[in-house]
């Protein structure tokens, strides 16, 4: 299991340009945000201003997998929500060790996820020294009914698979233990 180093920063400035960050959306999953996804990896102030005195900062951000499409995208929101509170020189950095893992994910974030109608991951990430383990069932979110089964490994992202409840038939994505 890997345990989510992350933490915001104590230094004022840094705190602040985190806590900006911070509000940044998923924009596959928009009502999660890159704190709640556990993809916020750190943020430093450089020493360096502008003109005007403002900072320059640094935000380091890991995907969900190598080939996330939404990075990009995410690496734009970030740039934008802190140029507008001020921050002159943004640079935001992808790093992918160590490897993201659903252990990162909030509390809150899995139960945005629920309310959302997604069945959050449940149990924590296999080591990946061996067989990968399997969940026998997967909680609906719309019912709690744990007689469900997954009609698709891989749903509307590669990190969600496809299920449906056989109590309330209806199909519901499922964000895999990674």
């Amino acid at each position: 299991m890997s345990t989510n180093t992350a933490q915001r920063p104590a230094e004022t400035e840094a705190a602040r340009a985190w806590d900006v960050a911070a509000t940044v959306c998923d924009p596959e999953i928009p009502v999660l945000t890159i704190e709640d996804l556990g993809i916020l990896r750190s943020v430093s102030v450089l020493d360096e201003t502008d003109e005007g005195g403002r900072p320059a900062v640094e935000v380091t951000i890991t995907p969900t997998y190598s080939g996330c499409p939404a990075m990009d995208a995410i690496s734009e929101d970030v740039a934008s929500a802190l140029a507008t509170q001020g921050y002159a020189d943004v640079r935001v950095k992808l790093v992918l060790a160590p490897a993201w893992t659903t252990d990162w994910m909030t509390a809150e974030g899995k139960a945005k996820l629920n309310e959302y109608g997604i069945a959050p991951p449940s149990g924590s990430a296999p080591l990946r020294t061996g067989p990968v383990k399997v969940g026998m069932s997967v909680k609906c979110p719309l019912c709690n009914s744990l007689n469900t089964r997954e009609l698709s490994r891989y749903g509307s992202t590669s990190c969600k698979a496809l299920y449906q409840c056989n109590d309330c038939h209806e199909p519901f994505d499922y964000f895999k233990v990674l």
